[in-house]
């Protein structure tokens, strides 16, 4: 965290970053010419970018096991907190893991995360009825969301800046292949073998990235160390921790209560918001929403970006189902181009002649975003070709695998090393949050219109939120710190 966990304003938003040498160290020594596959980085990127795969893998095909894993544990009215436990319990990790890295580098935040998240997949994949199944979950949110900013920290503190939208674009790239094949994988272990393979598989094979990386990340460990970062050795901010209980809590009943449209649901609402909002306003940068220049404008935007287009992409395929008819496998082979064009634009982001642009592919990026979940909207209108939806994911992956790694190295270049931790923590948090609370308030709005039977309903969910991707056209005018 900051030095003494002052607010996140000072020295960070007002001022032009430092320079390269001032903010990030690096610790493995290279040649100026070393790419992240040579020798200096090899072990280390091949470990950290199969840890995504895995996870990206996990994410991918849970989604197709979990209807037939609530069924069987006759826990259907429990569905949707398999999924809002594992959100509730990452949002608070993730403020964890930031203060944990600052404190003692990346190391312990990752192996613990790494524990955490395949301990979860085990307790769902033998559990006996929903309720530990929930548990399960709940223990790989934690893993999860430690995880996330321990991978970011390691990125900030062990690759040099020319090197850093290339792993970014590695991590993308990681999700293409399970984008693709994850459900038709998990689907045929499903049907095959039974559901709990889909969760105890993974497990095993999590330890392997860990222990190629491990050397490389002691080294990193102790150079940090050695290195004298100004958060070092500082205790955890028990008052963070607490905003970060409060958020999760507060995510957590506004989830409830959009699962329940009934007049009692407006009293956990209220106290979910009471909550939330005055955690996030302390604990998210000073001025995030209101778009303050520099790295307040990239936690926002970062929010904007995912839980828009990810909220949009929840539906879809329940849209193809019910209103086009699609079988459930076409309806979910319809968002794989998607996958592909991420990883596409996570790589053209990457390249060295487009660097002085970062602030025009960014805008470019949430314009074809918007663009994306308006024209899925358009599979709407009777004489509209089915693939219209298809297709506009295709552009709207473009655009996103342009925006999420863009933020990303620009979030790690406006970050001393002393607060690499608690701004990538403040990056996930946003992601998440987004999420949370986009994905509920149009779920409420698709319920009251009558839910998958009405295509008015599926409209109110498209609509705004295309109107939200394209206000980050405003923001990412914001990205670049004030002079």
């Amino acid at each position: 965290m900051k030095r003494g966990y002052a607010p996140y304003s000072v020295g960070v938003t007002t001022a032009e970053p430092q320079s390269n040498t001032e903010q990030t160290r690096t610790p493995i020594p290279a040649p100026d010419d070393a790419t992240v596959w040579g020798r200096p980085y090899r072990a280390l990127t091949l470990g950290i970018v199969t840890v995504v795969l895995l996870i990206a893998f996990e994410a991918t095909a849970i989604g197709t096991a979990m209807p037939i894993a609530a069924r069987e544990l006759d826990g259907l009215a429990l569905y949707a907190f398999a999924f809002s436990a594992f959100f509730t319990t990452s949002l608070f990790a993730m403020v964890v893991s930031g203060q944990w890295c600052d404190r003692n580098g990346p190391l312990p935040p990752l192996a613990a995360g790494i524990g955490g998240f395949a301990a979860g997949l085990v307790i769902s994949g033998t559990a006996q009825s929903m309720w530990p199944f929930v548990l399960g979950r709940a223990v790989q949110g934690i893993g999860g969301g430690l995880l996330i900013v321990a991978l970011y920290v390691v990125v900030g503190r062990a690759y040099p800046e020319r090197l850093r939208p290339t792993i970014m674009a590695a991590f993308s790239g990681a999700w293409v292949v399970p984008s693709i094949v994850g459900p038709l994988v998990s689907g045929t272990v499903t049907e095959q073998l039974g559901w709990r393979w889909v969760f105890l598989a993974i497990p095993a094979l999590v330890v392997v990235p860990l222990l190629t990386a491990l050397p490389a990340l002691r080294r990193l460990d102790a150079a940090g160390t050695d290195g004298g970062v100004a958060g070092a050795g500082a205790p955890m901010d028990r008052r963070r921790l607490r905003l970060a209980g409060g958020i999760a809590l507060g995510a957590a009943l506004l989830q409830y209560a959009g699962q329940d449209l009934r007049w009692v649901s407006l009293v956990p609402a209220a106290a979910g918001a009471a909550l939330l909002v005055p955690s996030a306003l302390r604990l998210l940068p000073r001025g995030t929403f209101r778009a303050g220049r520099g790295l307040p404008a990239v936690v926002l935007l970062r929010g904007v970006a995912a839980g828009t287009f990810i909220g949009a992409e929840s539906f879809i395929p329940l849209m193809l189902v019910t209103q086009r008819g699609l079988s459930p496998t076409l309806a979910g082979l319809s968002l794989a181009g998607g996958g592909v064009t991420w990883g596409l634009g996570s790589y053209l982001q990457s390249r060295p002649r487009l660097e002085p642009h970062r602030d025009r592919l960014v805008r470019a990026g949430m314009i074809l975003s918007a663009l994306a979940i308006a024209g899925a909207g358009l599979t709407l209108l009777p004489g509209a070709p089915v693939w219209t939806a298809a297709l506009a994911w295709v552009v709207g992956g473009l655009g996103l695998g342009l925006v999420i790694a863009s933020l990303s190295v620009l979030l790690l270049r406006l970050s001393p090393p002393a607060e690499a931790g608690a701004n990538s923590a403040a990056l996930q948090v946003s992601d998440a949050l987004s999420n949370v609370i986009l994905v509920s308030a149009t779920g409420t709005a698709f319920a009251a219109l009558g839910g998958a039977a009405h295509a008015a309903a599926f409209a109110a969910v498209f609509l705004p939120l295309a109107t939200i991707a394209l206000t980050g056209t405003w923001v990412a005018a914001r990205l670049r710190p004030a002079a």
